[in-house]
């Protein structure tokens, strides 16, 4: 059976970068986010924040709040890996359909950090879908916890902290592995 670790939280709390230091040691990452940068290109629309997230809100309405993870799974499975990351959990549903799917070998991990540090990552990292001021972060996350993030991240198994320096926030995560 593959081990997951799936990583929670809200934007740029550190995911994609816990995300990143999973794919240093060899492991494969499933990214949620672009699942929906796929259907976004075959809606044929721009990659932006309002499109993304528009497109990811319309999959949840029109085919259930795990309609995302109901997208991965057979990603994962076709990775054939024993061990595989996730990054971008967003509902408990979604926890559920993998819980139901991996069982006890589904790990969830919620990256915690407060919104000021968030922002500033965002503005360093340039990503075409990203907020440009810190009120349209605030516009993110409302969107996300409308999803039921916040309570995915309740649930979480593992609480990972992301305050300190990126150093110390990979050395956690590499901790997760052993």
């Amino acid at each position: 059976m593959t081990k997951i670790l799936a990583f929670v939280g809200m934007p740029a709390s550190g995911k994609s970068e816990a995300s990143s230091v999973l794919r240093r040691k060899g492991i494969t990452v499933i990214n949620m986010g672009d699942v929906i940068r796929e259907e976004v290109v075959r809606r044929g629309l721009e990659p932006t924040d309002a499109n993304t997230g528009g497109v990811g809100t319309d999959l949840r309405e029109k085919e259930g709040t795990d309609a995302v993870a109901i997208r991965c799974i057979p990603k994962i499975k076709a990775a054939n890996e024993d061990f595989i990351g996730i990054d971008g959990v967003r509902s408990v549903a979604e926890v559920e359909r993998f819980k139901e799917a991996f069982g006890d070998d589904f790990t969830l991990v919620s990256v915690d950090s407060p919104i000021e540090l968030r922002f500033a990552r965002v503005l360093a990292r340039k990503r075409s879908d990203d907020m440009q001021d810190i009120s349209a972060l605030k516009i993110r996350d409302e969107r996300e916890l409308g999803w039921g993030m916040g309570e995915a991240m309740e649930i979480a198994d593992i609480v990972v902290d992301n305050e300190g320096t990126l150093e110390e926030f990979r050395e956690k995560i590499i901790g997760l592995l052993d």
